[in-house]
């Protein structure tokens, strides 16, 4: 996902709300919690992003600091093992409004970790790894220090470098795979596998409803997440990759394995694409949030207002949470399967 506003952080103020929290019992679930560490099936233990996560009772108080990872909890019916949440660019997956309401949230952005830490999680999750790194949140040594697991997304770490400044660089095309194994593994964490199973047989059915008898081949595709300035556009191997595999159709920007390099108008104006996916957020970090606000710059915009798709008024409205590694990027492919057939584009 393209960067979204920081928060100043002070290492004084970080120094003592971990000290805080460890005075209240060492990132502390509640007394349920503490007592499960011997039931059936606990520690569990996974590999996750280059770590190993042991998580001595099924969590009580987690707390999802990405919107991704948290509707996958609540899709696996878990709002009441939720402290809290953070950091969201759309409204909640449709028939997850009534269990989100039980959850607060206690920043739309990333949050300060002085307020993750006053939640006095027993366990930490994430859809990126810069949520939980450097710059972002807070580290995940600092939670594991106090005895709090944490977990970011396999999709985010799978086949992908890190290690430099944007949003990364694929190494190798992501699969639903990676997402489908981030479901049984909180499934497996908070001690409901039967409901993990259950949510990715339900996504499979999904995937092979939108993709049965299409073909997209000779259509080309551009997905804009956000920013009219310097826009963020997907590369080859995202989840907008899975989305036009799926669909055999093509990415104009198939050359790059930047996950959302930043291209200039004019670049995108040669490439021509056939159709235009673009993000319709409702978080206000970058310009050109919304898709009407989207869609009325490259209206109006010298280099793109002639483009085929901008003319012919060819746009497919995605969630920012279906163009990201997610259980919506189900969503996004059924969308714009949808759309391809409407405009004739798919057989």
């Amino acid at each position: 996902m393209p960067p979204i506003a920081g928060h100043a952080r002070s290492a004084a103020l970080l120094t003592a709300a971990l000290l805080l929290l460890t005075a209240c019992g060492g990132g502390g679930g509640d007394s349920s919690a503490a007592k499960s560490g011997g039931a059936d099936g606990y520690p569990v233990t996974l590999k996750n992003c280059g770590r190993t996560v042991t998580v001595p009772a099924a969590p009580r108080r987690a707390v999802p600091v990405d919107q991704g990872s948290t509707e996958i909890l609540l899709s696996l019916g878990l709002a009441d093992r939720l402290a809290a949440t953070a950091t969201w660019t759309d409204p909640v997956m449709k028939g997850l409004e009534k269990a989100n309401a039980e959850v607060p949230r206690i920043a739309d952005n990333r949050p300060s970790s002085e307020k993750v830490l006053d939640q006095e999680p027993d366990f930490v999750s994430a859809s990126f790894e810069s949520t939980l790194a450097k710059g972002g949140v807070a580290p995940r040594e600092q939670f594991e220090k106090l005895g709090v697991p944490t977990y970011v997304s396999p999709a985010d770490c799978t086949a992908k470098d890190n290690s430099k400044d944007g949003d990364g660089v694929r190494t190798g095309a992501l699969t639903m795979d990676s997402v489908y194994t981030e479901v049984r593994d909180l499934a497996k964490v908070f001690g409901v596998p039967e409901r993990g199973e259950k949510l990715v047989a339900a996504l499979r059915t999904r995937v092979r409803g939108a993709t049965s008898g299409i073909d997209a081949s000779g259509t080309s595709l551009l997905y804009w997440f956000a920013n009219s300035e310097a826009p963020y556009l997907a590369g080859c191997c995202g989840a907008p990759g899975i989305i036009t595999r799926e669909l055999g159709a093509k990415n104009v920007f198939d050359d790059t394995h930047e996950e959302w390099p930043q291209i200039n108008w004019e670049t995108v104006a040669d490439r021509n694409p056939d159709v235009l996916v673009i993000g319709d957020l409702t978080r206000k970090s970058q310009t050109a949030e919304s898709a009407a606000k989207k869609i009325a710059f490259l209206e109006s915009n010298p280099a793109t207002k002639n483009m085929d798709a901008v003319r012919h008024k060819r746009y497919v409205l995605l969630s920012g949470q279906a163009m990201n590694p997610s259980i919506r990027t189900v969503e996004g492919l059924e969308r714009v399967a949808a759309a391809l057939r409407t405009f004739g584009l798919a057989g």
